[in-house]
């Protein structure tokens, strides 16, 4: 069936989910999550597609927050809801495909919150990253206390969240909230460029890679170098290893088939 707050399309071995509700700035209403997690569930389903970039339709809005009308009707019940945004963010996080914000001006709120679940960020120029949900007197509860502190450190992290200041894209690169930041005009081709890199890799090993990472950096040192060699120990054993080192060798390109 049709989306109706958000598009499916597909490029070569890319899915793009976009939020589609420019008059809007983007806002992430309920809807619109359900529709990303269904999305995510039909690409999960597509073989040949590698990676799932993320963006906002148009040019000014990545996704400006959450839907602020539907805000109003919360309860305490909602934020504890399992189902809810912070639900969503972490399926995007855990994902099994590699995925890629592609932020196309304002992100902020559930929209930065959205762009920090993402394994990789790559933002215009014109972009705008902010956590303002303190002016009306609620905390970013889709993960942002915790992923923007990761990210930029604890102290910068305070200082967005209880100021509301706005990162521009220069100074989010600065301080690792995302990758880049390259000319409007430019960003679609540069995240392409980017996911190219990613898919030219052994798949099984990408998966491997993010489990390490993301499960890794949630516990200790010691648990996290064992995940590390249990994710190595699969990948020792697998065709795509046994592909990749001859490649090398044959001085040829790798054909990997994920096994």
């Amino acid at each position: 069936m049709p989306f109706e707050n958000i598009e499916l399309t597909t490029k070569d071995q890319l899915a793009y989910i976009t939020i589609n509700r420019p008059e809007a700035r983007n806002a992430l209403n309920k809807e619109t999550l359900d529709e990303m997690v269904e999305a995510l569930g039909r690409v999960a389903e597509q073989e040949e597609v590698g990676a799932v970039v993320f963006t906002g339709k148009g040019e000014k809005s990545f996704a400006a927050g959450a839907d602020i009308k539907q805000l109003t009707e919360k309860s305490a019940l909602d934020a504890l809801n399992p189902q809810g945004m912070q639900y969503v963010y972490d399926r995007i996080e855990s994902y099994e495909k590699p995925t890629i914000a592609m932020i196309n001006g304002y992100a902020l709120g559930g929209g930065c919150e959205l762009a920090m679940a993402c394994d990789i960020r790559v933002a215009s120029t014109n972009a705008k990253l902010g956590l303002p949900e303190l002016n009306l007197s609620i905390i970013p509860g889709a993960g942002g206390t915790q992923r923007l502190a990761r990210l930029v450190g604890k102290g910068k992290a305070l200082e967005m969240i209880l100021t509301g200041k706005m990162m521009d894209a220069q100074e989010a690169v600065q301080f690792g909230l995302v990758s880049e930041a390259v000319a409007p005009e430019d960003l679609a081709a540069r995240v392409e460029e980017v996911a190219s890199t990613i898919l030219s890799k052994g798949p099984l090993a990408v998966k491997l890679a993010k489990l390490s990472v993301h499960m890794g950096t949630e516990t200790d040192m010691k648990t996290g170098l064992m995940l590390e060699k249990l994710s190595q120990a699969i990948l020792f054993n697998s065709d795509d290893k046994n592909e990749g080192t001859q490649a090398f060798i044959e001085k040829r390109k790798a054909v990997f088939q994920g096994k």
